[in-house]
């Protein structure tokens, strides 16, 4: 037997529909397989612990197979269209399946701000007070969202705070010529820095400025590249229904 443990995260959980992915081409493996549904941080876990076992233990279909195909399809897809579509289909097989590509669907632009959810967050936090960026690194509570890892986090502050119309101040501004694989430089100048939100950046988390209305964009989410001329965007009412 195969156990697969995977973390609500929503990384872990396309790790999760992509190994699942995998199997389309070995369907003699299915029986062997079950999916624990873990709905805790196995990363946090005490190693003592003796509840294992007690994790419900799910057997995998070939239904499902079809279903995690599908989602990580539509994620890869060169738009997000294929995805908003998923998260109203039937994932009752995987329940943490579709609070993850929600969370994922809110990192792109949102309407209102121009802004992905963490992008938002982190403007919410730096106005709040939060002047240093170890607790925006590491205090994932703080963050209220476990879509990017640390280094992700550092190249959101960077595109708040080094753009054309900067949202945020006081990042240092040795990042912008440090090589990304200079980890250790990098960490000494995030630590350097001390962050305000500027004029524009409140006018952004008031919902008056679109903050792509000013700032060039280029990234990916998923299969689709983001860019100020094809940008997909996020319309918070929609998660409600």
């Amino acid at each position: 037997m195969i156990e697969l443990w995977f973390d609500p995260d929503p990384n872990d959980q396309l790790q999760l529909i992509w190994v699942l992915d995998q199997f389309h081409a070995q369907p003699d493996m299915l029986a062997k397989l079950k999916l624990r549904l873990v709905g805790f941080s196995l990363l946090t876990m005490d190693p003592a612990w003796r509840g294992w076992n007690e994790v419900p233990l799910a057997n995998i279909r070939p239904v499902d197979i079809e279903t995690a195909s599908m989602c990580w399809q539509a994620y890869r897809a060169t738009t997000p269209e294929a995805c908003f579509d998923v998260v109203h289909r039937d994932l009752s097989a995987f329940p943490l399946l579709r609070p993850a590509l929600l969370d994922l669907l809110r990192e792109l632009p949102w309407s209102e701000s121009g802004l992905g959810a963490t992008e938002m967050r982190l403007l919410e936090l730096v106005a709040a007070g939060f002047l240093g960026t170890s607790a925006l690194f590491y205090l994932r509570g703080f963050r209220q969202g476990g879509v990017f890892n640390d280094m992700e986090i550092g190249r959101l502050l960077e595109g708040l705070a080094h753009g054309p119309r900067p949202a945020i101040a006081g990042l240092d501004d040795g990042l912008r010529v440090i090589e990304p694989e200079n980890a250790r430089a990098r960490l000494a100048a995030f630590q350097r820095s001390r962050l305000s939100v500027t004029e524009f950046g409140k006018t952004v988390l008031a919902h008056r400025e679109d903050f792509t209305d000013h700032n060039p964009i280029d990234r990916w989410w998923g299969g689709t590249r983001l860019t100020n001329d094809n940008l997909w965007r996020w319309n918070p009412a929609l998660s409600r229904t």
